[in-house]
Protein backbone atom coordinates (compact mmCIF):
# COMPACT_ATOMS: atom_id res chain seq x y z
CA UNK A 1 0.00 0.00 0.00
CA UNK A 2 1.03 3.01 -0.73
CA UNK A 3 0.08 7.16 -0.43
CA UNK A 4 0.55 8.82 -3.21
CA UNK A 5 3.12 10.95 -2.23
CA UNK A 6 6.16 11.35 -4.33
CA UNK A 7 9.60 10.50 -3.13
CA UNK A 8 11.60 10.93 -5.71
CA UNK A 9 12.18 11.11 -9.49
CA UNK A 10 13.75 8.11 -11.28
CA UNK A 11 15.26 7.42 -14.12
CA UNK A 12 14.48 4.74 -16.54
CA UNK A 13 17.77 2.99 -16.97
CA UNK A 14 16.40 0.23 -19.36
CA UNK A 15 13.10 -1.96 -20.42
CA UNK A 16 14.39 -5.56 -21.75
CA UNK A 17 11.74 -8.31 -23.11
CA UNK A 18 12.83 -11.60 -21.40
CA UNK A 19 9.99 -13.75 -23.09
CA UNK A 20 6.22 -12.38 -21.68
CA UNK A 21 8.42 -10.58 -18.91
CA UNK A 22 10.23 -7.58 -19.33
CA UNK A 23 13.20 -6.25 -17.25
CA UNK A 24 12.90 -2.25 -15.83
CA UNK A 25 15.50 -0.96 -14.34
CA UNK A 26 15.43 2.76 -12.86
CA UNK A 27 17.89 4.39 -11.14
CA UNK A 28 17.38 6.45 -7.92
CA UNK A 29 18.92 7.70 -4.94
CA UNK A 30 16.86 7.55 -1.48
CA UNK A 31 14.52 4.81 -2.60
CA UNK A 32 17.14 2.38 -3.34
CA UNK A 33 18.68 2.39 -0.25
CA UNK A 34 15.27 1.38 1.59
CA UNK A 35 13.76 -1.09 -0.97
CA UNK A 36 14.17 -4.70 -0.09
CA UNK A 37 14.24 -7.56 -2.71
CA UNK A 38 10.33 -8.67 -2.62
CA UNK A 39 9.28 -5.82 -1.77
CA UNK A 40 7.07 -3.19 -2.96
CA UNK A 41 7.83 0.33 -5.04
CA UNK A 42 5.62 2.10 -6.92
CA UNK A 43 6.65 3.14 -10.41
CA UNK A 44 4.58 5.95 -11.75
CA UNK A 45 1.53 4.61 -10.24
CA UNK A 46 2.02 1.06 -10.52
CA UNK A 47 2.88 -1.36 -7.59
CA UNK A 48 5.86 -3.38 -8.88
CA UNK A 49 8.29 -6.03 -7.11
CA UNK A 50 11.41 -5.32 -6.65
CA UNK A 51 13.83 -8.34 -8.05
CA UNK A 52 17.64 -6.96 -7.93
CA UNK A 53 19.00 -4.01 -7.27
CA UNK A 54 22.99 -2.50 -7.45
CA UNK A 55 24.35 0.85 -6.57
CA UNK A 56 21.86 3.02 -7.37
CA UNK A 57 19.66 0.63 -9.88
CA UNK A 58 16.36 -1.34 -8.56
CA UNK A 59 15.22 -3.37 -11.19
CA UNK A 60 11.87 -5.05 -11.58
CA UNK A 61 10.48 -7.91 -13.57
CA UNK A 62 6.67 -6.59 -15.10
CA UNK A 63 4.25 -8.28 -16.87
CA UNK A 64 3.05 -8.09 -20.34
CA UNK A 65 -0.12 -7.34 -19.33
CA UNK A 66 0.70 -4.72 -17.06
CA UNK A 67 2.61 -2.97 -19.95
CA UNK A 68 -0.42 -3.13 -21.81
CA UNK A 69 -2.61 -1.59 -19.21
CA UNK A 70 -0.75 0.86 -18.33
CA UNK A 71 1.70 3.87 -19.52
CA UNK A 72 4.92 1.85 -18.77
CA UNK A 73 4.76 0.34 -22.04
CA UNK A 74 5.88 4.05 -23.33
CA UNK A 75 9.24 4.26 -21.39
CA UNK A 76 12.22 4.53 -22.92
CA UNK A 77 15.93 4.76 -21.35
CA UNK A 78 16.31 8.29 -19.65
CA UNK A 79 12.72 8.72 -19.33
CA UNK A 80 11.52 10.32 -15.51
CA UNK A 81 9.54 8.24 -13.60
CA UNK A 82 7.83 9.04 -10.21
CA UNK A 83 8.67 6.80 -7.37
CA UNK A 84 7.36 5.86 -3.75
CA UNK A 85 8.26 2.90 -1.22
CA UNK A 86 5.74 1.49 0.51
CA UNK A 87 3.79 2.86 3.68
CA UNK A 88 5.36 1.00 6.73
CA UNK A 89 3.41 0.81 9.74
CA UNK A 90 3.40 3.44 11.91
CA UNK A 91 4.04 5.93 8.84
CA UNK A 92 2.37 9.21 8.25
CA UNK A 93 -0.81 9.17 5.72
CA UNK A 94 -0.04 12.30 3.85
CA UNK A 95 -1.85 11.33 0.67
CA UNK A 96 -4.30 8.57 0.83
CA UNK A 97 -4.81 5.03 0.59
CA UNK A 98 -3.32 3.88 -2.64
CA UNK A 99 -2.50 0.47 -4.02
CA UNK A 100 -0.71 0.86 -6.65
CA UNK A 101 -3.34 -0.79 -8.94
CA UNK A 102 -4.26 1.05 -11.44
CA UNK A 103 -7.76 1.07 -13.23
CA UNK A 104 -7.64 2.94 -16.45
CA UNK A 105 -5.11 5.12 -18.70
CA UNK A 106 -6.10 9.23 -19.06
CA UNK A 107 -5.20 11.67 -21.26
CA UNK A 108 -4.43 15.38 -20.52
CA UNK A 109 -6.72 16.96 -22.15
CA UNK A 110 -4.95 20.54 -21.25
CA UNK A 111 -2.91 22.35 -18.55
CA UNK A 112 -3.33 26.07 -17.65
CA UNK A 113 -1.77 28.63 -15.53
CA UNK A 114 -4.59 29.90 -12.98
CA UNK A 115 -3.17 32.63 -10.92
CA UNK A 116 0.14 30.88 -8.65
CA UNK A 117 -1.31 27.46 -9.47
CA UNK A 118 -2.27 25.41 -12.35
CA UNK A 119 -5.20 23.31 -14.01
CA UNK A 120 -5.18 19.95 -15.71
CA UNK A 121 -8.17 18.32 -17.13
CA UNK A 122 -7.81 14.71 -17.78
CA UNK A 123 -9.99 12.41 -19.68
CA UNK A 124 -10.87 8.77 -19.07
CA UNK A 125 -13.13 6.32 -20.05
CA UNK A 126 -16.71 6.94 -18.72
CA UNK A 127 -17.24 3.63 -17.34
CA UNK A 128 -14.99 4.82 -14.44
CA UNK A 129 -17.22 7.92 -13.62
CA UNK A 130 -19.16 6.83 -11.22
CA UNK A 131 -15.83 6.28 -8.75
CA UNK A 132 -14.91 10.10 -9.08
CA UNK A 133 -15.95 12.59 -6.51
CA UNK A 134 -15.35 16.28 -5.99
CA UNK A 135 -12.76 17.24 -3.43
CA UNK A 136 -12.51 13.37 -3.16
CA UNK A 137 -9.22 11.71 -4.10
CA UNK A 138 -7.55 10.28 -7.38
CA UNK A 139 -3.86 8.82 -8.35
CA UNK A 140 -2.38 10.38 -11.42
CA UNK A 141 1.04 8.49 -12.15
CA UNK A 142 0.97 7.66 -8.18
CA UNK A 143 0.26 11.53 -7.07
CA UNK A 144 -2.11 11.83 -4.53
CA UNK A 145 -4.56 14.30 -6.08
CA UNK A 146 -7.96 16.05 -4.57
CA UNK A 147 -10.83 16.22 -7.54
CA UNK A 148 -11.44 19.79 -8.24
CA UNK A 149 -14.26 19.53 -10.22
CA UNK A 150 -15.27 16.21 -11.57
CA UNK A 151 -17.40 16.29 -15.14
CA UNK A 152 -18.76 13.25 -17.51
CA UNK A 153 -15.57 11.27 -18.70
CA UNK A 154 -13.33 13.77 -17.54
CA UNK A 155 -12.16 15.75 -14.32
CA UNK A 156 -9.91 18.73 -13.09
CA UNK A 157 -7.27 18.90 -10.53
CA UNK A 158 -5.64 21.78 -9.69
CA UNK A 159 -1.88 21.31 -9.08
CA UNK A 160 0.49 24.05 -6.99
CA UNK A 161 4.23 24.86 -8.48
CA UNK A 162 5.73 22.36 -5.93
CA UNK A 163 4.20 19.19 -7.62
CA UNK A 164 4.66 20.30 -10.85
CA UNK A 165 8.75 21.21 -9.96
CA UNK A 166 8.75 17.61 -8.30
CA UNK A 167 7.02 15.01 -10.06
CA UNK A 168 6.47 14.03 -13.64
CA UNK A 169 3.54 15.96 -14.20
CA UNK A 170 5.55 19.12 -15.00
CA UNK A 171 6.76 17.57 -18.36
CA UNK A 172 2.80 17.00 -18.99
CA UNK A 173 1.54 18.03 -22.34
CA UNK A 174 -2.05 18.15 -24.24
CA UNK A 175 -1.92 14.22 -24.89
CA UNK A 176 -0.33 13.10 -22.35
CA UNK A 177 -1.05 9.31 -21.10
CA UNK A 178 -1.06 9.17 -17.43
CA UNK A 179 -2.31 6.44 -15.10
CA UNK A 180 -5.24 6.55 -13.25
CA UNK A 181 -6.34 4.73 -9.80
CA UNK A 182 -9.46 6.07 -8.46
CA UNK A 183 -10.13 6.18 -4.54
CA UNK A 184 -10.33 2.37 -3.07
CA UNK A 185 -12.85 3.74 -0.41
CA UNK A 186 -15.00 4.93 -3.56
CA UNK A 187 -14.86 1.28 -5.10
CA UNK A 188 -16.05 0.01 -2.15
CA UNK A 189 -19.10 2.30 -1.87
CA UNK A 190 -19.89 1.87 -5.09
CA UNK A 191 -19.94 -2.45 -5.01
CA UNK A 192 -21.90 -1.89 -1.99
CA UNK A 193 -24.49 0.31 -3.75
CA UNK A 194 -24.66 -1.88 -6.60
CA UNK A 195 -25.57 -5.01 -4.39
CA UNK A 196 -28.00 -2.48 -2.80
CA UNK A 197 -26.29 -3.01 0.38
CA UNK A 198 -25.73 -0.46 3.25
CA UNK A 199 -22.32 2.00 2.75
CA UNK A 200 -19.29 2.42 4.53
CA UNK A 201 -19.83 0.93 7.97
CA UNK A 202 -16.77 0.84 11.03
CA UNK A 203 -17.38 -2.72 11.09
CA UNK A 204 -17.01 -2.79 7.25
CA UNK A 205 -13.97 -0.84 7.29
CA UNK A 206 -12.29 -3.29 9.89
CA UNK A 207 -13.09 -6.31 8.26
CA UNK A 208 -11.47 -4.89 5.01
CA UNK A 209 -7.96 -4.23 7.08
CA UNK A 210 -8.79 -0.26 7.79
CA UNK A 211 -7.59 -0.21 11.38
Amino acid sequence: MFTGIIKELGTVRSLDAAGNIYKLGVSCRSIVARADIGGSVAVSGVCLTVTRKDAGTLFFDVMAETLRKTTLSGLKSADAVNLEGSLKAGGGLDGHFVLGHVDCVGTVKEIAAKGDEYVMEITFSEGFGHLLVEKGSVTVDGISLTVGEAMKGSFRAYLIPHTLAETTLGKKRSGSRVNLEFDIIGKYVAKLHAQGRPGITEEFLKANGFR
